[in-house]
């Protein structure tokens, strides 16, 4: 059995006030229970044996029906109860887990292993299986930490030595429970992974599915996502099968208990040393004394994906540190040394991580204002990762800073920058350019297109994705939009991922020298990424990064 994360305790009043709430009605529905047991067993009694026990009660057989139908109708009720006090729960509680976590991860603009297909999959599906969580398992677990203790009292106060059975044979289903428990959560653990890598690749699919159609890999990404689909619907599958094993286990365990029970009040009724009243009673509170134990367990592996992913979501808002910054608490980025106000990037012993895993380590890393600076090595080094961490949208440890700042939301306005896709949108080139800067002079496009070697017309209006360019225009079309940005709001850094894979060498050449010039004659630090060798030796310093270290 899994308790109700104390974390979640904390940060949701939601949750605090279902365990109230909830608390009221497993008392409530465990003295209707009891009601009904004597009721009906006194009824039961009276009719067999005579009227002497129905005259025993003040009012006869009608108050017991009475008290029949009270009771029936306040465990109904109950029921209901626990069906509105459970989906309203689960509402509140994923509205403040959501709200929590969004504003979390806007403050720290990224956190350490929250990719967006992670963000996503938790925000969505994964906060959403909380439903089962308060609908179905909360509820039974409720009754069996409160309820159960009163049933078996009850129990106790009529037969001792039955009572004393059910006590001894009650731990026996949860230590089952905690095995059974262990075994699934591996496998639910593995389904969730499963899960989040289906997300990942799907919008991965989808971010970069133009080009893949253009270099006729479309179907190769296919065949990828079926593969991961497959493993998810196989890791779903152990989930059910474990499901149905540990049920049948629950029942079977449950089932012997009350029998045991019953053997027992049954030998003793038939060698006359017990009385057939208390018996009788016994029998009928025996089920129920087990049944919200059983409940548990079958409600516990329909609820194992929302406490998953409430597990993941609190572990996520404890490692941003948000509550520290809500009570203004300096977190570990803001606490970081300020150091001399240097313009330009400046890294120093920096490691830049991709979803947990450190890409690149120990790099030390300065571009002054007036240099032109190329990152080269392999693909898969880390050079656009690198890049990204400036940016704010990778996370790094050490000190990264852009301007004397902690590089990060702040810092990324004083940043121009085009990636390796151009990311263009239909419209004219110089709404492309301009993008983000409309209001600026129109000197300032010219001169943009001039710097990035554009020789197409200003008006010319392209289709979706930039329909209409090639592939080198369209990129020259993004390294404008980028210096454009840098002349028009004053941004003095300037990072290009790769920008002349797609140009021949002589547009390249042309490129290079408009850069260095660009640098030099405003003072601006600009970062390229390449894996050409005319636009790293153009720049006024190499740095070589080889596996994820810079050498």
């Amino acid at each position: 059995m899994r308790p109700l994360d104390p974390r979640l305790l904390r940060r949701s009043r939601a949750a605090r006030g279902f365990l109230a709430a909830g608390a009221v009605l497993a008392l409530l529905q465990a003295g209707a229970i009891v009601a009904f047991a004597w009721a009906l067993a006194t009824l039961v009694v009276g009719f067999i044996e005579g009227g002497a026990a129905l005259a025993a009660v003040p009012g006869g057989a009608q108050a017991l029906v009475a008290v029949l139908l009270v009771a029936a109708t306040v465990r109904g009720l109950a029921g209901w109860s626990w069906e509105w006090l459970g989906s309203a729960g689960a509402m509140r509680v994923k509205s403040e887990l959501r709200d929590e976590l969004l504003v979390s991860l806007e403050r720290r603009r990224g956190a350490r292993s929250v990719t967006t297909a992670r963000a996503a999959t938790l925000l969505g599906s994964g906060l959403d299986a909380l439903d089962e969580y308060f609908g179905r398992y909360l509820p039974q677990l409720l009754l069996t930490a409160v309820a159960t203790p009163v049933l078996v009292a009850a129990a106790w106060a009529a037969d001792w030595l039955s009572g004393l059975i059910v006590i001894l044979v009650l731990p026996l289903i949860p230590v089952f429970m905690a095995l059974i428990g262990m075994a699934t959560e591996v496998v639910q653990r593995r389904q969730w992974q499963r899960l989040q890598s289906l997300s990942r690749g799907f919008l991965e699919v989808v971010g970069g599915l133009s080009t893949l159609m253009v270099f006729g890999r479309a179907e190769r990404q296919a065949a990828r996502i079926r593969a991961v689909t497959d493993e998810y619907r196989s890791t779903t599958m152990k989930v059910l099968r474990v499901t149905f094993l540990s049920g049948f286990t629950l029942e079977l365990a449950a089932s012997l208990s009350v029998a045991l029970v019953a053997v027992s009040i049954g030998l003793r009724l038939v060698a006359g040393d017990m009385s057939f009243a208390p018996g009788l009673f016994v029998l009928i509170l025996a089920p129920e004394v087990f049944l919200p134990i059983r409940n548990v367990g079958a409600a516990f592996h329909a609820s194992t994906a929302g406490l998953e992913a409430s597990r993941e979501a609190l572990d996520v808002l404890d490692d941003g540190g948000d509550e520290g910054d809500a009570a203004g608490v300096p977190t570990e980025r803001s606490t970081m040394s300020k150091g001399p106000d240097v313009a330009g990037v400046r890294a120093r012993d920096v490691r830049v991580l991709r979803d947990g895993i450190v890409v690149v380590a120990g790099l030390d890393l300065d571009v002054a204002p007036g240099e032109l600076v190329a990152l080269v090595g392999p693909s898969g080094s880390g050079k656009s990762s690198i890049l990204e961490a400036v940016l704010g949208f990778a996370d790094s440890e050490g000190d990264l800073r852009v301007d004397g700042e902690p590089a990060g939301e702040v810092t990324r306005r004083a940043v121009a920058w085009s990636g390796q896709s151009p990311q263009l949108l239909e419209g004219t080139v110089a709404d492309n350019i301009r993008l983000g800067c409309p209001d600026a002079a129109p000197a300032l496009l010219d001169r943009a297109l001039a710097l990035a070697g554009l020789d197409v017309p200003a008006d010319l209006r392209l289709g979706p994705g930039g329909a209409g360019l090639s592939g080198g225009q369209a990129q020259r079309v993004a390294i404008a939009r980028a210096l454009h940005r840098s002349l028009a709001t004053g941004a003095d850094v300037v990072l290009l991922d790769e920008p002349t894979s797609a140009l021949d060498a002589e547009r390249e050449a042309a490129l290079a020298r408009a850069l260095r010039e660009f640098a030099r004659g405003g003072g601006r630090a600009v970062l390229v990424t390449t894996h050409r060798e005319g636009l790293a030796r153009a720049a006024d310093r190499v740095v070589e990064i080889r596996e994820g270290a810079r050498v």
